[in-house]
């Protein structure tokens, strides 16, 4: 599976970079630090450390906007006892109705696994959380963490296997984020309040400093330019290669590949969790998402 995913990330890379460009394609010229202090985060061509100790985390932020597209990183996570930890890769708007995009890494106690938490927020509205435990060691070696957002549906994969998928259910009344472009932000903090079994283990400060590392950031999206990019970029054509027919719906290996996860990994799916909303399950709860 390994081999059959480099084949195909080299692929795309290379598709990719032949029909629009590769969007700047080092960390060090696509993002910059937004938060935490000068000693908090490095970058030197395509490699990135985000620090946390007690004093401060750290954050960076793409520095162009992108109305659908596709986002790579890889990440190694923080090794050892990061119990209250959270390191985060995502996509967001600004503002109070905000959209965005998650994938956030819920540190453990040594021995236990990781959380793999995500999520999507439309028009400032979260609460749609599918976790997994990760079926490798995100700790010993890069991992390749892929966004794939479309006017069709937004796709989280993992190494190449998708794990989830929210469709465009907007002709329902389902709410999909389709109109605001987002950046793309990494960063890594203290949330021992909640990250690690409900808050109940805190930060080992004496395990500090805590160290994630990234590499190969690869942006390969639609640039925001302005209100028209909402029709531009909706387009399934050969530059908008994420929007084509081809990303419209999962392969059948591709649903394969997801349902093992969500059958074996899957550790909470709001979805299933009738006790919290009462039975009154919100709407893409009951239409088709592979």
């Amino acid at each position: 599976m390994a081999a059959g995913f480099r084949r195909l990330s080299l692929s795309l890379f290379i598709c990719a970079a032949i029909m629009i460009g590769l969007v700047d394609a080092k960390i060090s010229n696509s993002m910059f630090v937004y938060w935490g202090a000068a000693n908090h985060s490095s970058m030197l061509a395509d490699d990135l450390q985000l620090v946390l100790d007690q004093t401060s985390g750290s954050g960076v932020q793409s520095k162009r906007e992108f109305l659908f597209g596709s986002f790579e990183m890889q990440i190694k996570l923080v090794p050892g006892n990061s119990a209250g930890t959270v390191t985060s890769y995502y996509l967001s708007s600004t503002g109070n109705k905000h959209d965005e995009i998650d994938f956030e890494f819920l540190g453990n106690v040594s021995g236990q696994p990781y959380i793999i938490h995500t999520n999507i927020f439309t028009q400032g509205a979260a609460g749609r959380e599918v976790q997994f435990h990760p079926w490798f060691d995100p700790t010993a070696d890069y991992h390749n963490y892929t966004i794939h957002w479309n006017p069709n549906a937004v796709v989280w994969y993992i190494d190449g296997v998708p794990i989830r998928v929210y469709r465009n259910y907007t002709s329902l009344g389902i709410p999909y984020p389709n109109q605001q472009p987002m950046r793309i932000y990494s960063s890594l903090w203290d949330a021992d309040d909640w990250a690690t079994r409900g808050g109940l283990d805190k930060i080992d400060w004496t395990k500090a400093p805590f160290i994630a590392k990234y590499r190969n950031f690869r942006p390969t999206g639609c640039y925001w330019n302005g209100t028209a990019s909402i029709a531009q970029c909706a387009i399934p054509s050969r530059k908008n290669w994420w929007s084509s027919a081809a990303f419209s719906r999962l392969s059948y290996a591709k649903a394969g590949q997801m349902n093992w996860v969500r059958q074996n990994f899957m550790v909470y799916d709001y979805c299933k969790d009738t006790k919290r909303f009462k039975g009154l399950m919100p709407g893409e709860c009951y239409v088709p998402q592979s």
